[in-house]
């Protein structure tokens, strides 16, 4: 499985595209040595992208909209929520992918980007924002008890 740790700036060009950082593309690695596809979307929670593997997104809405009736409003409000702001993409030979306008305006990206790894996702971040992201986790974690390791009192 696919593990994307630490956290990287890129430059983004003017077409919108960006180079995925090596470590996150060795991540994404298949048995043939290429690249997997990656699903692009606009989180729902914060002002950043986010990118999963393909193959964890599509098994991740499967199990979601199993536990839906199928043909409900429910059903369709989830599925149009997951899929329809969301891009596939696959890094070019270089590494780079292409980040949709839309994607680019709803996480206020301008030359540079933060890719923050997440464990088996990460997100795209516009720099300033990912750093007080990445702050405000860890405070709250550490609050709630879970930046210490297994066993450890506060």
């Amino acid at each position: 499985m696919a593990l994307f740790l630490n956290n990287y700036v890129n430059r983004l060009d003017a077409k919108g595209r960006i180079s995925v950082p090596a470590s996150f593309r060795d991540a994404l690695r298949t048995d043939t040595g290429e690249c997997a596809p990656i699903i692009l979307r606009p989180s729902h929670s914060h002002p950043c992208i986010e990118a999963w593997p393909a193959a964890i997104f599509e098994q991740m809405v499967a199990a979601r909209l199993a536990a839906v009736t199928p043909f409900s409003e429910e059903y369709d409000d989830l599925s149009v929520a997951l899929h329809a702001n969301a891009d596939r993409v696959v890094p070019d030979k270089d590494g780079r992918i292409i980040l949709s306008d839309r994607l680019i305006a709803h996480a206020g990206l301008g030359e540079q980007a933060e890719f923050n790894g997440a464990g088996n996702t990460f997100q795209i971040w516009e720099p300033e924002a990912g750093q007080r992201r990445r702050a405000e986790a860890a405070e709250r974690a550490r609050i709630a008890g879970g930046a210490r390791p297994a066993g450890k009192a506060a």
